[in-house]
């Protein structure tokens, strides 16, 4: 079956919709197959001005699809996607480099400004009324190049999701303990967050030493305080693999994005080129899924052509929806067989659909962004080719709210309307 929405009546009078809001996504109902169509009038259908069936049956198919591209056109989104998203008028960006922000390197042992060159990447998650973010933020030392500042973890919170307070000191760091190794001098990057059915905070972030990248986990009763257990996946064949970027699946209860067992296990969506899959029973250990190979299989790749033509990431924890797990993701789109109405290497966001009782089994994708740099601020800055880079999704206040990237330098905010 298609993944078109079928345009009902309604459209042939005033383009009208009906549209109910869910939490997990935002869908558009439909009459009945077979029931009467009736223009919306004043909020009600009405009988005195009905419109039946075409007569021939053919000529009515040929009309509703003319109808289809000519009010959705090929970019609307499907109707399984969460969203639309967009950005608050003059909100952005949410949170800056604050270059008066010191803290003590507890490995260098002198104070560095530690967010005074680049804030961005975000998670999020909502906790006690207040949505909370987790940020990447670069210090001032190190060659003035993409990867080569120390990276660690602010946190700062908010009551309308706009306006944040900041803690002075990051939460999250390279410190003199069993992970320096891997993150230093590089730092810690790019947080993905959940909260566990026991209130516990955890998170995947990327560990970078500057010779190779591990999405490791770490977790908290406060956010305040972490635990570090180094990379997330087992097995000796992955010890020196250099990989990044994981999200795991989640289930929206209560207004709370909460990890969620499918199968007796929790699923982890992992990898920057190609997408791949882990599972684990403590979200803690993760072991990926292999296949008969041997190899870890991949469920999400490229597509040349389009806005993930180079490769696609995953973006924040993916979740679970009535119409099955959604995975937002980043796609880099590639400079001579990408998308030509993105620029050359710029980021943009896709949404894909995986099946609810199958985390592999590939549904439906998007072909278009629904999200892309637009925005002075999200195509200057250190990444100059443009990114809007998500990584944090939380729903708060009835809407969901979209926390990402801008163009390496800042952080953004997107919400549904």
């Amino acid at each position: 079956m298609s993944d078109a929405p079928r345009p009902s009546a309604a459209l042939l009078s005033k383009k009208r919709r009906e549209i109910t809001v869910q939490p997990e996504a935002m869908s558009i109902s439909w009459p009945k197959r077979n029931a009467p169509f009736y223009p919306y009038i004043g909020g009600k259908r009405d009988r005195e001005h009905t419109i039946g069936w075409m007569g021939n049956a053919f000529r009515g198919i040929r009309i509703a699809l003319a109808i289809a591209a000519l009010c959705f056109g090929a970019d609307q989104p499907k109707s399984w996607q969460i969203g639309p998203f967009v950005r608050p008028e003059g909100a952005n960006p949410v949170i800056q480099p604050a270059k008066d922000s010191v803290f003590v390197c507890p490995i260098r042992k002198t104070p560095v400004h530690w967010e005074s060159l680049h804030t961005f990447n975000p998670a999020a998650i909502v906790r006690n009324g207040k949505i909370f973010v987790l940020y990447r933020a670069e210090d001032d030392t190190g060659e003035m190049d993409i990867g080569m500042h120390t990276s660690r973890l602010g946190l700062a919170e908010s009551q309308d999701g706009i306006h944040f307070t900041r803690r002075a000191a990051p939460v999250l760091f390279p410190d003199e303990d069993a992970q320096k190794d891997r993150e230093w001098p590089g730092g810690c990057e790019d947080p993905r967050l959940v909260e566990s059915e026991d209130g516990t905070y955890v998170i995947t972030y990327t560990q970078w030493n500057r010779k190779r990248t591990a999405a490791a986990i770490a977790t908290s009763k406060d956010l305040l305080t972490w635990t570090k257990y180094g990379p997330a996946l087992s097995g000796a064949k992955y010890a020196e693999l250099s990989y990044k970027s994981a999200g795991i699946v989640c289930r929206l209860s209560k207004g709370r994005l909460i990890a969620t067992k499918i199968k007796g296990k929790y699923w982890m969506y992992w990898g920057e080129g190609t997408v791949r899959l882990a599972t684990s029973t403590d979200l803690i250990h993760w072991e990926p899924i292999e296949g008969p190979d041997g190899n870890a299989i991949a469920v999400l790749g490229n597509r040349p052509g389009k806005f993930d033509s180079s490769f696609p990431e995953v973006g924040p924890p993916p979740v679970v929806t009535r119409n099955g797990i959604v995975v937002i993701y980043n796609g880099k789109n590639d400079p001579d067989h990408g998308d030509p109405d993105l620029g050359p290497n710029a980021y943009a966001a896709g949404q894909a659909l995986f099946a609810a009782d199958d985390p592999a089994r590939l549904v439906s994708r998007s072909e278009k962004p629904f999200f892309k740099p637009e925005m002075p601020f999200e195509k200057t800055g250190q990444y100059a080719a443009g990114t809007t880079f998500v990584e944090g999704l939380v729903f708060f206040k009835h809407k969901w709210f979209l926390y990402y990237g801008c163009a390496d330098s800042l952080v953004g905010v997107a919400e549904t309307p």
